[in-house]
């Protein structure tokens, strides 16, 4: 039954911008509806009779009052039904003729009926001969709130049109689906009807990561308090509540419920008798899901990504995308446009989410061409993305890297042959860290003890946001310092033990994927690690292979063969900052909020390319110790900050450069867009000229000459070969890739067939002109229908009638000639086979450029980087003020033994560089003369108020150093210090409850790795030691490691504390200063003034009432305290005096008598476990002299 639209309904004035896929979909509904007049507030409008059905089947409405913008709303046709009748009929219109319309892929479509007013286009599978009203098109770009809307992908081009009226007749016009759109319900066109909401969806604009937030998800089924409705939708609701019944209650593959321990969240059971009530496509998506149902899963269908399902109501929750169902996928489901996949993938993985992308293998015409109509489209799993494997330039939010690590345990016996051995403490780990971006990959087998101290300088440094382990493998404390360390939203994946490969299961799948062509080819420091026996290490390295299968990175990333093995310490070129000493002095974060304000790297990260801002980071983590290499950077510090003219032009040239280091890694994958390979070309082509133009410089000098001379020569003749290779000015402006005549024969083959078949079709056009008399007739592409004839109206009356029609509107008419229908298909097919051609080529053209990766254009990129971060110091070095200096650092030898010095250390008006930085208004800084070794003694004894300064004196000072070793201006007047080996620091008094450590016990284990690793070269900075215990332990604690540092050890630092009486045991100890910091006492008012200055002597008393009071804690509560503090002062002072008396015939320090006793009747002056020195790392001549002055001075001073 034919129902034509009455010519007395109103047009709508106005179509929204769809959610739906096709958008003269909704139009050609739209179309069937009169334009109703705006009801009341109060009195909803009721449709006209005749609007309530079509075709006699269940056809939404439309609902013409919507808030802007517009949006479609549809209503069950039973719910319609009800309404009260209209008062006049609508007169129905004489019938026109109708032609018969097939398409271009050879489909069957409805009769066309003609009107004089603009059409719409009905999709190919509307029911119907029907005639649209004209809308107005409405053209809208995807923005951030309005990327979950449909927009078909040929609506720009076809908005530049005129609008058509089409339509399509259905192979059934029954309700039900036959068994051929079963089978074939999988055309790209995609067919679903989207049901919008009537106010417009606005996406959340993600700013932080925030914590994921829970979604409860069952099968949409209807309400049984609602009335019951047999609309389309809602009869689609009931349906699909029903065949998804099996999800309310989710178990994994195993039938596992939640509450099992063993639970998989990774995959999910699907019973038996579901596989058989899925049509095709259905299957083709379960099968994938089932199998990743912890991410979410976009699913390619034409031009859009589809989510269903649990994944539909998630991305509704969260961002508002709009449901819809019904539709031939029998799914509920919400679509992007596949232009905005990067965007919402992003938006779920910055809440924690992983995102699997599943593409089609080939397009819709491509499948035609190879087996006809029949089935579906092939899909397969492109990759699967999550935010620490992120490898889309488009989708990384920083220029810093991104880290997965895997992380392997095995006991420290696991290498031991013979059991009944004597028990070892301690355990080994493998360590294996990818950043995706860039393809590099970090190696590493260590030893560490019950603490895991190693690991936890190596998580500090790494900082990962995704974490892969296998259960059960990786102790408690072990994970707990991983979870510590990682980022705040850092994914843990625990994985079985077939999925983290070991040993002998890594080589196999090195081998059988032929990652590298044969075993010789391997990374050196993987086949070092698998010939040496290095299991731990290999084994973690499966674990990240396993990982990278998972995701289909591992053929991109693996065979880029950067693989390095990762020094955490590098004690023998660098200073050594362990992972305490990196949070202590805020290098990366501060303390407050974790976050980098008032960090030494903020202050630092000056870099202009992206490459520059990563290795600023390696050379903060690790500051040089060779005073050559420390001096060499200053020397290019310097030129830049006196040559102007040089600095300017490396920013300038600097600034034009991209990510080249990702692009590369991009490349190799092959999955980079053509127009951004084009200014990966133009990146180094300005690198050689910026290396022609500092050539001409001959005053260069430092790290900035060496730098530039680890720039390959042979850059210009490999660039010079890629400069013709292809036609760049296509490559920007089209993003294809068309090569010089006569360099790819196929390719001109290709492009020879296609301008042929243009040829004949513009021979047919010249005769058509003459045929019809017109010299307006042209061609016209609309969607897939290309090379459409279009006639104006004037001249249709000569179309001959074996002509097909395929649209019309009031001005023209599209037709289709045999011979031109016969060409367009001949067209559509030479481009698909050229597409296939051009990926191909580009293919071929990225693995030729791929060839110089390590030869040109990575030892490139590392020269420049490094230049980069020269840059970087200088513009630092301006920043920081006056007065700022070049330090100066000396080495300190004994002529005679050839054995080094103590270190020493001199800052003149010293002042904390990141003091101001952050702040809105700049507060004045109290500088310092910091003075260690040398003529003053090693270590300060530093006492004095609350709050005066004295954790700021600590920091600043061994932040000073880091400065200065990494090739950086002090801020200070003057500044000279031999150079540190390591910088060891214990700051603060607090639990750890994410490692299950207290007060005590961290302060402890900090204080142990201090005495176990630090030297006479170490800076050492300890802040209250012993506050977590007792007093008396405290006190204890406290005396006895000040007195091995400074007789035996001879480290360089300062000792803070407020146990008074401490420094009465180093009185006459050469190596110990009492230090205070000044203020001024009010002690009717109990006011303190802070004076922040560093000076001479001993502190009078921590004046914790005063502060009490200036905080403003009640004087009624400060008094009492006042009082209890004297008493116990005064009994304290009682017992202190009759102990002296008694003891006054033995008035030796308990240090001094420990090492006499050693001396003695020990191993005398050794560092072996009953010798004066037990542990300490250096003893030689030079430390044991200055152990025996000690000594001297110390009796010396004894009063008798």
């Amino acid at each position: 039954m034919t129902v034509e639209t009455p010519k007395s309904l109103k047009k709508v004035s106005s179509m929204p911008v769809s959610s739906g896929k096709k958008k003269y979909k909704q139009a050609s509904i739209a179309s069937f509806f009169k334009k109703r007049e705006k009801p009341s507030e109060s009195t909803p409008e009721r449709p006209k009779e005749s609007e309530t059905t079509l075709n006699g089947s269940d056809e939404s409405l439309l609902k013409d009052k919507v808030d802007a913008p517009q949006q479609l709303v549809f209503k069950p046709a039973a719910e319609v039904s009800e309404t009260k009748p209209v008062e006049k009929p609508v007169e129905k219109p004489a019938e026109k003729p109708v032609e018969t319309v097939v398409s271009l892929r050879g489909r069957r479509r409805k009769n066309v009926n003609l009107k004089e007013s603009d059409e719409e286009e009905l999709d190919e599978d509307d029911d119907g001969d029907v005639s649209m009203t004209k809308r107005k098109r409405i053209r809208s770009e995807i923005e951030s709130d309005s990327e979950d809307e449909y927009r078909d992908d040929g609506e720009a081009e076809e908005a530049e049109e005129d609008d058509f009226d089409k339509g399509v007749e259905d192979t059934s016009l029954n309700s039900q689906q036959s068994e051929a759109d079963i089978n074939n319900d999988d055309d790209d066109d995609d067919d679903d009807i989207l049901e919008f909401a009537s106010k417009k969806s606005k996406s959340k604009a993600v700013v932080r990561t925030p914590a994921r937030k829970p979604v409860v998800y069952k099968p949409q089924q209807a309400s049984p308090g609602t009335p019951r409705s047999m609309g389309r939708h809602t009869k689609f609701n009931k349906t699909n509540g029903e065949r998804y019944q099996w999800l309310v209650h989710e178990r994994d593959a195993d039938g596992r419920d939640k509450t099992d321990p063993d639970y998989d969240p990774r995959t999910l059971y699907i019973p038996r008798d579901a596989w058989f009530k899925f049509t095709p496509f259905e299957k083709q998506y379960w099968e994938i899901k089932s199998k990743m149902w912890d991410c979410i899963l976009f699913f390619k269908k034409g031009k859009f990504f589809e989510l269903y399902e649990k994944d539909a109501h998630l991305g509704h929750h969260l961002f508002d995308l709009k449901i819809a169902g019904g539709g031939r996928a029998n799914m509920q489901l919400a679509g992007v446009p596949e232009m905005s996949f990067d965007y919402w993938a992003s938006q779920f993985i910055q809440y924690g989410y992983k995102v699997a992308k599943v593409d089609q293998k080939e397009s819709m015409l491509a499948k035609e061409m190879r087996e006809g109509s029949k089935g579906i489209v092939e899909r397969e799993l492109q990759c699967v993305l999550t935010s620490g494997t992120l490898t889309d330039s488009e989708m990384l939010r920083s220029d810093l890297a991104t880290y997965c690590v895997a992380v392997r345990e095995e006991p420290i016996t696991y290498y031991d042959e013979d059991i009944s051995a004597i028990p070892k403490v301690g355990k080994f780990f493998g360590f294996a860290a990818i950043d995706t971006a860039t393809g590099h990959i970090d190696l590493l087998e260590f030893e560490d003890d019950e603490e895991c101290s190693q690991l936890d300088t190596i998580m500090s440094q790494f900082k990962p946001t995704e974490v892969i382990m296998e259960k059960s493998n990786v102790c408690s404390l072990a994970q707990k310092i991983i979870k510590f360390n990682a980022q705040p939203e850092a994914l843990i994946n625990q994985r079985t033990g077939k999925e983290f490969y070991d040993t002998e299961k890594t080589f196999d799948e090195l081998i059988t994927h032929e990652y590298f062509e044969s075993m010789e080819k391997w990374p050196v420091v993987l086949k070092s690690y698998y010939e040496t026996g290095k299991k731990v290490g290999f084994h973690a390295f499966g674990g990240l292979l396993s990982y990278l299968q998972w995701l289909k990175l591992d053929k991109s990333l693996v065979t880029m063969g950067q693989v390095e093995e990762y020094n955490p310490i590098r004690s023998q070129t660098c200073l050594a900052l362990d992972g305490v000493t990196l949070q202590n002095l805020e290098i990366f974060a501060n303390t407050y909020d974790g976050t980098d304000r008032g960090s030494l790297f903020r202050l630092i990260n000056k870099a202009i390319t992206p490459m520059g801002k990563r290795k600023l980071r390696k050379w903060i983590m690790h500051p040089l110790l060779k005073i050559d290499d420390i001096n060499s950077r200053l020397d290019s510090v310097d030129l830049l900050l006196s040559d102007m003219n040089l600095r300017d032009l490396l920013e300038n040239e600097l600034l034009k450069l991209p990510d080249l280091e990702r692009m590369l890694s991009r490349v190799h994958s092959c999955s980079l867009k053509i127009q951004h390979f084009n200014k990966v070309l133009t990146g180094f082509e300005d690198i050689q000229t910026l290396v022609e133009q500092l050539s001409t410089f001959a005053d260069l000098k430092g790290s900035l000459k060496e730098y530039l001379s680890e720039v390959p020569t042979s850059l210009t003749t490999v660039l010079k070969s890629w400069s013709n290779a292809f036609d760049r000015n296509l490559a920007v402006t089209d993003g294809v890739i068309v090569p010089n005549r006569g360099v790819e024969p196929e390719f001109d083959e290709s492009m020879d067939r296609i301008q042929g078949i243009e040829d004949q079709l513009q021979e047919f056009l010249t005769q058509y002109k003459r045929l019809l008399k017109s010299s307006s007739i042209q061609f016209k592409d609309s969607g897939k229908e290309i090379y459409t004839i279009e006639v104006p109206m004037s001249a249709t009356r000569n179309v001959p009638h074996e002509w097909t029609q395929m649209a019309a509107n009031k001005s023209y008419k599209r037709y289709y000639s045999a011979d031109v229908q016969k060409l367009a298909r001949q067209m559509a097919e030479a481009r698909e086979m050229h597409k296939v051609l051009e990926d191909d080529l580009k293919n071929r053209l990225y693995k030729k450029f791929t060839n110089h990766y390590n030869s040109v254009w990575l030892p490139t990129l590392q020269a420049i980087s490094s230049i980069d971060c020269i840059i970087s110091l200088a513009r630092t070095s301006e920043q920081l003020g006056f007065p700022a200096c070049r330090p100066k650092l000396v080495e300190e030898i004994n002529p005679v033994t050839n054995e080094k010095l103590n270190g020493f250390l001199k800052f003149k008006e010293l002042r904390h560089p990141c003091f101001n930085m952050g702040s809105s208004s700049a507060k004045e800084f109290i500088p310092n003369d910091v003075i260690l070794g040398k003529e003053a003694a090693q270590v300060g004894l530093l006492t004095g108020a609350n709050a005066a300064g004295k954790s700021t004196v600590l920091r600043m000072t061994c932040v000073a150093v880091i400065l200065a070793q990494i090739g950086c201006y002090v801020p200070c007047e003057d500044a000279e210090f031999t150079p540190v080996d390591r910088i060891m620091t214990r700051l603060g008094a607090s639990d750890n409850i994410m490692q299950g450590k207290s007060t005590f016990f961290v302060e402890l284990s900090e204080t142990k790795k201090i005495l176990d690793l630090v030297t006479n070269r170490s800076l050492l900075v300890v802040d209250e030691l012993g506050r977590g215990g007792s007093s008396s332990d405290g006190f204890a604690i406290a005396e006895a490691v000040l007195h091995h540092v400074a007789t035996h050890i001879q480290s360089l630092g300062f000792f803070a504390t407020h146990y008074a009486a401490l420094g009465s045991s180093f009185t006459n100890h050469p190596n110990v200063k009492p230090l205070k910091m000044a203020i001024l006492v009010d002690e009717d008012s109990r006011n303190v003034t802070f004076l922040y200055k560093l000076v001479d002597g001993k502190s009078d008393g921590s004046f914790g009432m005063h502060v009490a009071a200036m905080c403003g804690i009640p004087k009624c509560v400060v008094d009492s305290a006042a009082v209890a503090a004297e008493n116990l002062e005064h009994t304290s002072r009682l017992i202190k005096e009759r102990r002296h008396l008694h003891q006054s015939t033995n008035p030796v320090p308990l240090g001094l008598q420990s090492d006499m006793v050693r001396l003695v009747f020990g191993d005398g002056l050794k560092n072996s476990k009953q010798g004066t020195g037990e542990s300490v790392r250096v003893y030689d001549n030079n430390i044991k002299t200055n152990v025996l002055k000690s000594f001297i001075s110390v009796v010396n001073g004894l009063t008798v």
